[in-house]
């Protein structure tokens, strides 16, 4: 157990791949670059849910979506199962957050001893309208996902990211003696809507941006269950024109910036404190998004840039370099309380273990039940190999060691019938995939029926982008 004080911050919708210690060939990210160069940088990280209200409920206890039924942005978290902030609290350790959490209500005991300006679901709800999910009858999103204007600017997200960096500085400032603490602090970039503040959107030219991978418009055809769940809320037929989309690519790594600059504010205040010697920091990001590639925004898949995120551990006997083992945010759960010596949290291992015992074959799930999806959605990682399997249609297969941009679907080449059958295989020991499936739409169904019936579920919940708290 490293020891000491433990700052976890979480962000929202940031990709694995982009930062600048990842390789990536336009983002700039300085501070998490620095921080991932005097720590473990983890390569191969991924979401137990490519969507916010999931992730975070199996981020806050540790459990896969299976068994937590937090199923989709209807279902937020609100104290059951007991999570990390519980142990913490069990062992006498202060924890307190600052932030995004998109749990269900401040009232709730989630295992903070503090939370300051919390970012909940809106109305204690979330997104009911999104959680009927049958094809024929559910509720198309006819609004702009990624917001009425896309460009350079503020937005209540960015004033709202401000806000939780200073409040977050302020904290570090504090005494707070001897004893040690842990602080979670959630922001909200890079999630859209896609505004960004000047000076970090013009870091990104146009003529400088990447060009998109497996367009539509370039002959690419989607997976047919890909299609349908994109067809909810198809951002990419909303694009004005060409310079419109340009645009959206622009802001979103603008906001990676603006991300990154927050990040180098909080490191900042550690350092004046004369906290770094003895404060261990963890940052990732709930899941990552998707940015255009197959001409897909936001995230809900299980392509690299969706369900992959960033990880980086860094303090004191923390080594220096990279860890290729697979992880995911229930391995973050659990490191929490094991640094602090406090009783296990969840089914993961914590990130210490996984740094002193490399696993080449470990193997990481991650499923989706949640907007769009006609069928549940399940992705196994193991080694080079990746697994899609979708309830209801054919699996994709890549093998991510030839192929990291995911450009050949190997399921159904014969030649890779035996590995895709002994993924399938693995896949359900440890989820039943078709019991699952049934039980997120039993689930769903109730929950609608708790809020009236079909006609009114499709009328709560947020549009889009969650409203942030005042500050």
């Amino acid at each position: 157990m490293p020891g000491g004080n433990l700052l976890v911050i979480l962000s929202d919708e940031h990709q694995a791949r982009a930062m600048g210690c990842a390789g990536h060939p336009v983002a700039q990210t300085p501070h998490l670059d620095a921080l991932a160069a005097r720590g473990t940088r983890f390569t191969n990280a991924y979401t137990p849910s490519p969507i916010c209200v999931p992730a975070r409920a199996s981020f806050a206890t540790g459990q896969p979506v299976h068994a937590t039924r937090l199923w989709d942005n209807a279902m937020p978290y609100v104290g059951t199962p007991r999570g990390w902030g519980h142990a913490l609290q069990e062992a006498g350790i202060g924890c307190e957050s600052i932030g995004k959490l998109h749990y269900r209500d401040p009232s709730d005991d989630v295992g903070f001893d503090a939370m300051h300006i919390p970012m909940m679901v809106a109305g204690g709800v979330g997104m009911v309208w999104t959680a009927h999910r049958h094809e024929a009858t559910r509720k198309i999103g006819t609004g702009r996902m990624l917001g009425d204007y896309i460009g350079p600017g503020t937005s209540t997200y960015t004033d709202y990211d401000a806000s939780v960096t200073a409040r977050t500085c302020d904290w570090l400032a504090a005494d707070r003696g001897d004893a040690p603490w842990c602080l979670y602090v959630g922001l909200v970039a890079p999630h859209f809507p896609l505004v960004a503040p000047q000076e970090f959107y013009d870091l990104y030219p146009h003529d400088r941006l990447p060009p998109s991978k497996l367009h539509p418009d370039s002959g690419y055809t989607r997976h047919p269950w890909v299609e349908r769940q994109n067809a909810f809320m198809d951002s990419e037929a909303k694009f004005h024109d060409a310079e419109e989309r340009q645009r959206a690519v622009a802001a979103y790594f603008g906001l990676v910036s603006w991300l990154d600059h927050n990040v180098g504010q909080i490191m900042a205040a550690l350092d004046a404190a004369g906290l770094r010697d003895n404060t261990t920091v963890i940052y990732s990001s709930d899941h990552g998004d998707n940015v255009g590639a197959r001409g897909l925004w936001g995230k809900s898949t299980f392509y690299e840039e969706s369900v992959a995120v960033p990880l980086i551990m860094a303090g004191p006997d923390v080594p220096q370099g990279t860890c290729d083992t697979a992880v995911d945010l229930l391995d973050v759960s659990a490191t929490i309380p094991h640094h602090f010596g406090a009783a296990p949290c969840g089914t993961g291992t914590p990130l210490t273990h996984i740094i002193a015992n490399p696993q080449p074959a470990r193997p990481i799930l991650s499923q989706y039940h949640a907007a769009g999806a006609v069928s549940g959605a399940y992705m196994l990682r193991r080694g080079p190999w990746k697994l899609i399997h979708y309830v209801g249609f054919e699996d994709e297969l890549f093998d991510l060691a030839a192929d990291p941009e995911e450009l050949h679907n190997l399921a159904t080449d014969p030649a890779h019938d035996a590995i895709r059958a002994e993924l399938r295989a693995e896949l359900e020991t440890m989820v039943d995939t078709h019991a699952a499936d049934a039980q997120a739409f039993a689930d769903q169904a109730a929950l609608i029926e708790r809020h009236g019936g079909l006609e009114r579920a499709l009328t709560l919940g947020a549009p889009g982008a969650t409203p942030p708290p005042a500050t």
